[in-house]
């Protein structure tokens, strides 16, 4: 099975970006940060989401969060769904924090059951086509809409409409230029139909 080993995220001052995810997020999330002077507007297609097991552990991570200076997108509050909120990145990335439980059941602490990176694409059925050719099986699969790879690795890969992704962080989906971000497993460096990166993972940037 294909395993995604990290995430880099490019920012502009790097090193306030790593201090903002040391102090956010903690050292167990693997995300790696390096500078880049790219150009970027808007949204940047794509969204980091810490899966957790209950709302406690979802407030610590976003109140974390916003004391270092994420701005709030979407309010944690519960949803049909669960519950969870969004925020933004001093850098830019979009971080969401949700859970399937809409009750705690024990003291909250800081852990996360998954890190989860969702890549908006402009054609879900193609971008699937594309990571299937490239060695990952899909685990889920809801027709033009969205798609779950499978992972054994510390990255678990989804797909969704561009639109549809930006709708559920909170911010229009317009944006141009670079993602400013680099995803690092597979075997060999690749650029996707959307324009992500792809790094093998050896050659990722160590924090």
């Amino acid at each position: 099975m294909a395993i995604i080993e990290s995430v880099t995220i490019e920012a502009a001052d790097p090193t306030a970006a790593e201090r903002f995810y040391a102090a956010a997020l903690g050292p167990a999330v693997p995300l790696h940060v390096q500078a880049s002077e790219a150009a970027t507007s808007g949204f940047r297609g794509f969204t980091l989401s810490l899966v957790v097991a209950q709302p406690g552990n979802a407030d610590l991570f976003l109140d974390a969060a916003l004391r270092t200076g994420a701005t709030p997108l979407k309010p944690a509050t519960k949803t049909f769904w669960g519950y969870g909120g969004v925020v933004q990145a001093p850098d830019g990335t979009i971080l969401k924090v949700a859970t399937s439980a809409k009750k705690d059941s024990g003291p909250a602490r800081r852990e996360f059951d998954q890190f989860v990176l969702l890549l908006g694409a402009a054609d879900v059925t193609a971008s699937k086509r594309f990571y299937a050719e490239r060695g990952l099986s899909v685990a889920k699969s809801f027709g033009r809409t969205y798609v779950e790879f499978a992972a054994d690795g510390p990255v678990k890969l989804g797909l969704y409409g561009r639109r549809a992704l930006a709708k559920d962080a909170g911010v229009s989906p317009d944006g141009t230029g670079s993602h400013r971000l680099v995803v690092n497993g597979l075997a060999a460096a690749f650029t996707d139909p959307d324009g992500f990166a792809w790094e093998a993972a050896s050659t990722a940037v160590n924090r």
